[in-house]
């Protein structure tokens, strides 16, 4: 695995960059919009907007990618995250900042796509699920220094939507000087959803719900903070305290679901989410610190899942269909990104900040549902010792040299025919 590490320790670095500026834009954007005065179902709009172009870019970077090459393509991306964040704090009004939202969410899924795509082309089914999480850990920390910068200025002013912009075009740096090896351009773009669902539908309903959960999330929890009355400050310690969770979380997750089944992992992490959500209600009033400690549960289990669900897909998927797999997923995940905010903005406002969490806590509890069901529905196939329901030579395996994520180009060693498999999949 540090060998697959040291060949994108470059691109770790630019995307620990990329993330401190998301982490900064994040909370600085509801704090700006609670002190303009905007609604939280104005907030949820302009979040709409973000997630939207989102889902777009899942469609449409595969296809920049296939023209140009990554390097080319995550370059224009970074860069349209700085013109999106310093255009937010030029034109200050709402019905501007869906359109500039809507530039971000492109910008950051295209980012996601060609980073995790680059990723896949260094690992194993033996280690996918720990060098993933290992990436993710590196989002997580950068996003936490990032919404650790808001108290530093004043959000009413330009000065922090300057720095983000000078933070984003920073993280072009380390990609654009590296001398690593690079992916070549895809042979094609192309993405299955309805194949995607039945290889793995467990997967694909699992990245929908954890997107409507990360998008409620990272679009409302900052007026959570507002609206309970914290401070600047204390709202930062929240929002990194449940990133500090998942962050501590990801590589036993990841290392769990490497050894056993990943859906039974999935129910565990629903289970885990259901209860912390429903703590955090019953504490809301509580010491500043006791949230802490709560929102780091919640946030043990909130982003790590997304990771799952991808790791899963990819032990379906042959090498060459890696891009269309996480392209798949990530419009997927665009898709619930999109019902988050529109789901919970209202809630919040009819029933106050607290119910963030019980429409958390309701998400949760489908996940859990629908991985277990599919385990009763349909043995474990996802390619690692002792599950069958696959062929030995389904998905690369241990010990194989990394595989081009980008390539396209078929091979004979192929998946089994849907039409054979006992319901299509898990």
């Amino acid at each position: 695995m540090f060998s697959s590490l040291a060949s994108v320790l470059s691109l770790m670095l630019s995307t620990l960059l990329m993330m401190v500026g998301f982490g900064l834009a994040s909370y600085v954007l509801p704090v700006r919009s609670v002190a303009e005065g905007w609604s939280t179902l104005t907030i949820s709009v302009i979040a709409t907007g973000y997630t939207l172009g989102f889902t777009l870019s899942c469609i449409v970077t595969p296809k920049f990618v296939l023209r140009v090459g990554h390097v080319r393509v995550f370059t224009a991306l970074v860069t349209l995250l700085s013109i999106a964040i310093l255009l937010c704090g030029l034109v200050v009004d709402w019905r501007a900042w869906i359109l500039f939202r809507a530039i971000s969410g492109f910008a950051i899924s295209g980012s996601y796509l060609v980073i995790e795509s680059w990723l896949n082309e260094k690992v194993t089914n033996e280690n996918r699920g720990a060098l993933f999480s290992l990436y993710l850990i590196t989002t997580m920390l950068g996003t936490i220094g990032g919404q650790y910068l808001v108290p530093l200025g004043d959000p009413t002013n330009g000065s922090l939507f300057i720095l983000c912009g000078v933070i984003f075009s920073a993280a072009l740096l380390p990609t654009a000087l590296s001398s690593s090896p690079l992916p070549a351009p895809p042979a094609q773009a192309k993405f299955d959803l309805p194949g995607l669902y039945r290889r793995s539908p467990v997967a694909v309903v699992g990245a929908f719900l954890a997107g409507a959960m990360s998008g409620a999330w990272l679009n409302l929890g900052g007026v959570f903070t507002q609206k309970v009355g914290m401070s600047t400050a204390e709202g930062a310690t929240l929002l990194a305290s449940l990133l500090f969770g998942s962050a501590l979380s990801q590589i036993p997750i990841g290392r769990t679901s490497d050894r056993i089944d990943r859906r039974i992992v999935m129910v565990g992490c629903g289970i885990v989410g259901v209860i912390s959500c429903l703590t955090m209600v019953a504490f809301i009033g509580a010491s500043p610190t006791v949230l802490y400690i709560i929102a780091a549960f919640v946030g043990s289990v909130l982003f790590p899942i997304y990771a799952l669900n991808v790791a899963h897909a990819n032990d379906l998927a042959r090498p060459n269909e890696y891009v269309e797999v996480s392209s798949g997923m990530m419009i997927t995940y665009g898709i619930g990104t999109i019902s988050g905010p529109l789901m919970v903005g209202p809630v919040m406002d009819r029933f106050g900040p607290g119910a963030l969490f019980l429409v958390l806590a309701v998400y949760f509890a489908l996940y859990a549902a629908y991985a277990a069901w599919r385990i009763a529905q349909r043995e474990q196939h996802d390619g690692l010792v002792g599950k069958t329901d696959f062929h030995a030579n389904t998905v690369p395996q241990p010990g194989t040299e990394a595989v081009n994520a980008m390539n396209m180009a078929p091979r004979p060693e192929t998946l089994i025919d849907d039409d054979t498999a006992p319901n299509g999949g898990t």
